[in-house]
């Protein structure tokens, strides 16, 4: 993970991207036990294109292929690992990336979705998968319970959460 790791953060120094964070299962990972996993959610802003409103990932793409990294369907191959690069759309995810936390990994600083986070934007997801990690989430204790209620408060998600809670841990 390491040399994918060094090249997403060369890839920011260069402007192709702006911040970053690790999401998904990987991102999970920093929390909670491992688990498997075929690739690394990196969910992305990208730099504005002056007199346009679309985004368009061309860019990391362009910037990875020319140092040899290959595309494969919706994934690169960066270093090691398949990498999806997920443009943040919303607030969930922008205030996500901006209250992302530094770590390290083999030695090299990356940024990592906070806790809470990955359970809201699991739960807005709603996947099984994603409710079963949301469950070891609660489970381990590894999410501040009241930093959550105020993220999913402010993201219109209380009602999901809620039907989650019925649904999964009862009373």
């Amino acid at each position: 993970m390491k040399d994918t790791l060094s090249i997403i953060n060369q890839m920011q120094a260069k402007g192709v991207i702006d911040r970053y964070a690790i999401a998904g299962a990987v991102g999970a990972t920093f929390y909670l036990e491992p688990a498997a996993t075929f690739d690394i959610d990196i969910l992305v802003v990208l730099p504005s294109v002056p007199g346009s409103s679309l985004l368009s990932l061309s860019p990391i793409y362009d910037y990875l292929k020319a140092r040899g990294c290959r595309v494969e369907r919706e994934h690169i191959m960066a270093g090691n690992w398949p990498v999806q690069f997920l443009p943040a759309g919303d607030d969930l995810e922008k205030h996500a990336l901006a209250e992302a936390v530094l770590t390290q990994v083999e030695g090299v600083s990356t940024w990592v979705l906070s806790a809470e986070y990955l359970v809201a934007l699991a739960l807005r997801t709603g996947r099984l998968k994603d409710h079963t990690r949301i469950l070891e989430f609660l489970e381990r204790r590894a999410v501040d319970r009241q930093r959550l209620q105020d993220i999913l408060s402010h993201h219109g998600l209380l009602s999901a959460w809620e039907g989650f809670e019925r649904k999964y841990v009862g009373d």
